[in-house]
């Protein structure tokens, strides 16, 4: 059993990984990928408002429900809680890969267009550091234990788990949530604008600021006043410099 709670913990991963690679060039309208935000046949927009505000919220409501802590706790009375975590990103993944699937793209007109080339590869360039950013963060607080991974092997070895540890690695000690930080980045540095990712980019930022509300309630409850005092010493978003916590949060999104 533990072998096989391995396994499906390593599929999950290896599934996670490539929809996230194509979600890089997804978002970025990189060439050869099949469907991009602003590829494929532009829909109404009565029709393309629905449909993509509808994967919107099924990924949200997903992604918020399923990382609440009374969630977890009601759903390990019939999921091992070695592989929760896994189900969490396997869940989460198909989500993502239904959006990418279903999206409908409404390219035109365009909300700006940046054609000085400077303009545009400054633009690109903070486009791949958000990604950047994201990918270091989670390897900041262990980037296997974010997606499933470290439980499984735990599982498999018969090791526990160490207790969770309050710490600010690099980016922490400045910004709370470096990762969504990177999304930021990524999801609005654009050359090209479209209606269609204007909206992406507008409605994945509005989930973001509510999924940082219900992540911090989280860490308030686990961490109590050592949390407290880290929200004041640095940023939400924007990196707060001035002011170094001893102590941070290793987060799970």
């Amino acid at each position: 059993m533990s072998f096989i709670a391995a396994l499906y913990g390593l599929v999950v991963y290896v599934f996670f990984l490539a929809t996230f690679v194509y979600a890089i060039g997804f978002v970025g309208n990189l060439p050869l990928l099949p469907k991009t935000i602003d590829s494929g046949a532009a829909a109404p927009l009565l029709e393309m408002l629905v449909i993509d505000l509808a994967l919107l919220g099924l990924f949200a409501v997903q992604h918020s429900v399923m990382a609440r802590r009374g969630f977890k706790r009601w759903w390990t009375r019939f999921v091992p809680e070695c592989i929760e975590r896994s189900t969490f990103v396997l869940a989460a993944t198909a989500a993502l890969v239904l959006l990418l699937w279903q999206w409908r793209p409404l390219a035109a007109p365009l909300v700006w267009d940046v054609r000085d080339p400077l303009g545009a590869a400054l633009l690109h360039a903070v486009f791949w550091l958000g990604w950047g950013v994201l990918l270091i963060s989670t390897f900041l607080i262990n980037h296997f234990e974010l997606f499933g991974l470290r439980q499984v092997w735990a599982n498999l070895t018969g090791r526990a788990l160490p207790t969770p540890t309050f710490r600010t690695p690099l980016f922490y000690r400045h910004v709370r949530h470096p990762i969504y930080l990177g999304f930021v980045l990524a999801f609005w540095a654009a050359p090209q604008m479209s209606a269609g990712h204007l909206l992406f980019a507008a409605a994945c930022t509005g989930y973001i600021l509510i999924g940082i509300w219900f992540e911090e309630r989280d860490l308030v409850a686990q961490f109590g006043e050592r949390y407290r005092v880290y929200r004041e010493q640095a940023g939400m978003l924007l990196p707060k410099f001035g002011s170094r916590g001893r102590a941070g949060p290793a987060p799970k999104t």
